[in-house]
């Protein structure tokens, strides 16, 4: 499940937001780690250009302001501070969830994709995790990188998808380099990362 940070001053359009995403399938947060970022930018103490601005020093999760300052200065200082987004209130929910799931779906054009603090490098064949990285097989990288674009995926999928790039496994094979991969995050403090779903498959 997706975890997304809300932030917003306004007591009920959290408490709306927090409605929506839930009834969707996602964990609202209140910190770090997460999957995504939903920022206002009006907040007292720390406003959500100063927010993002730090987030940018510690993750590269995707970030999204919604706020109701609809000036042009505005939109241009959250994409400086590093936003991947800018939606203005009132907004849409079906926009709305629409580009977050946009977002938690993306690749970048460096082949690496995050989820809740693990970040893999497809082309490096890496993960990483606060600070610490582990190197990864072929098989390793891309069983990862198939857990990454589903919240829940079945043995057969991840079959699938390493012999759609040339990766040869059958189920006995897939077991073991499951528990190889498990270890390795392990090794790097991102353990219980990967869930058996008994009878399905497996989950982040």
């Amino acid at each position: 499940m997706y975890k997304i940070l809300v932030r917003e001053d306004d007591d009920s359009i959290r408490q709306e937001l927090t409605s929506l995403l839930e009834t969707n399938g996602y964990a609202v947060v209140s910190d770090l780690p997460c999957d995504l970022a939903l920022l206002d930018v009006n907040m007292p103490q720390e406003n959500g250009f100063e927010l993002c601005a730090r987030l940018r020093k510690q993750t590269d999760i995707p970030v999204i302001f919604l706020t109701a300052r609809d000036s042009a200065e505005d939109e241009i200082i959250g994409f400086g501070v590093g936003a991947d987004d800018y939606i203005r209130k009132p907004y849409n929910s079906s926009v709305l969830l629409m580009r977050i799931s946009r977002l938690l779906n993306r690749r970048t054009d460096n082949g690496t994709t995050e989820q809740r603090g693990l970040r893999l490098d497809v082309a490096d064949m890496r993960a990483y995790y606060n600070g610490a990285s582990v190197e990864l097989t072929k098989n390793e990288t891309r069983i990862l990188a198939a857990m990454f674009k589903k919240p829940l995926i079945t043995r057969d999928e991840i079959i699938d998808e390493l012999w759609n790039n040339s990766l040869y496994i059958d189920e006995s094979t897939l077991y073991v380099n499951i528990n190889r991969l498990r270890e390795k995050l392990k090794s790097i403090g991102a353990d219980e990362f990967i869930r058996t779903v008994r009878g399905v498959g497996y989950r982040l």
